[in-house]
């Protein structure tokens, strides 16, 4: 046993009943499933509970799943663990995922100033140019990584925050809504169906509500939109779609949270993605700022891998440019 049992996540950021199961015997190291309890509390916990582990532990750096604890807390968006984990003898310029480290990922984040970049030793003279903490890997951010971080801000503005739980959708690059209404071979429905199901989409047949689409055209491509099921994101659909073009599948399953899939010229690349779930260990090589970028908003990142620009969330929620009803055909078959 590891004397953490029972412990809820709201706990965490309580310093008394930590420091008590501690004292009462608590393993610092580990808790259930083999996570470790410092990891926990710096996404969910406080600064005093981040702090008292961090005093019990061995390895204040200790790895868990390829991040360290204050890897946990850049992501997590908890400066104050951060900073209490920095105090604590943490480095905030340790490599991790994909030569990140938590220091550089903080930079694209809501408070770049988190951490001071790494500077000379003691003792030698000044550098006009902050020193790097891999030879690969800088310490400010590229002038394309800062694009990236203003990209994500102005799409997270645009688009909202996003409550479409059973909503499927495909972004795809460079094609409008006529062009994607081709190559689906899809027809428009009459405008009193349309008033009609529209009104309730789910009072109508699945199998039929399950053929009728959204399509907007918006910056940079357009936007195939279901917010009453999966079709868009299913591989059929998403391979007519991105004939010599890219494209993401995305579908906000109520059962098991957001799935998602890349496609390019009608081939999956990635299939079973979690977007807007934030960097972890499956994150892609060259993926990691855009995950990080993109948190808690699944369907900016949808938009952001096929370079789409919406200026609202009208593509997403409607109204939208046209409605119509695609082939009666088996789309999880590409």
């Amino acid at each position: 046993m590891t004397g953490w049992a029972g412990i809820r996540w709201d706990e965490w950021g309580d310093h008394a009943v930590v420091r008590a199961r501690l004292d009462a015997g608590a393993d610092p190291e580990r808790c259930g499933g083999g996570v470790r309890p410092l990891h926990f509390a710096a996404a969910y916990g406080s600064a005093a509970t981040v702090a008292e582990l961090a005093s019990r532990v061995a390895e204040v750096d200790a790895v868990q799943d390829g991040t360290t604890a204050l890897w946990e807390a850049v992501v997590a968006d908890r400066p104050d663990n951060a900073r209490a984990l920095a105090a604590a003898g943490a480095d905030p310029w340790r490599p991790q995922l994909d030569g990140w480290s938590p220091g550089r990922l903080a930079l694209a984040g809501p408070v770049p100033d988190l951490f001071p970049l790494p500077g000379p030793p003691a003792g030698t003279a000044p550098r006009a140019v902050p020193a790097e903490p891999t030879a690969a890997v800088p310490a400010e951010l590229t002038a394309a990584e800062r694009e990236e971080v203003r990209a994500a801000r102005q799409l997270a503005d645009a688009l909202g925050e996003f409550h479409g739980e059973g909503t499927g959708l495909a972004c795809v690059s460079g094609i409008d809504a006529a062009e994607a209404v081709r190559r689906l071979g899809a027809l428009p429905v009459g405008e009193e169906f349309l008033a009609e199901f529209l009104a309730d989409p789910y009072e109508w047949d699945e199998e039929e509500a399950l053929l009728i689409v959204g399509v907007t055209t918006v910056p940079g491509g357009c936007v195939v939109t279901q917010p009453w099921g999966h079709t868009p994101s299913a591989p059929g659909v998403l391979a007519r779609l991105t004939a010599g073009t890219v494209g993401y599948g995305l579908y906000a399953n109520p059962k098991s949270g957001n799935q998602g899939a890349t496609v390019r010229d009608g081939a999956v690349e990635g299939w079973d993605l979690h977007p807007g779930g934030g960097p972890n260990p499956r994150t892609a090589p060259g993926q990691v700022l855009a995950d990080y970028l993109h948190r808690g908003r699944p369907v900016a990142q949808a938009c952001a891998f096929a370079g789409l620009r919406p200026v609202d969330a009208r593509a997403v929620t409607g109204p939208f440019d046209l409605v119509v009803r695609l082939p009666d055909l088996d789309y999880w078959e590409s």
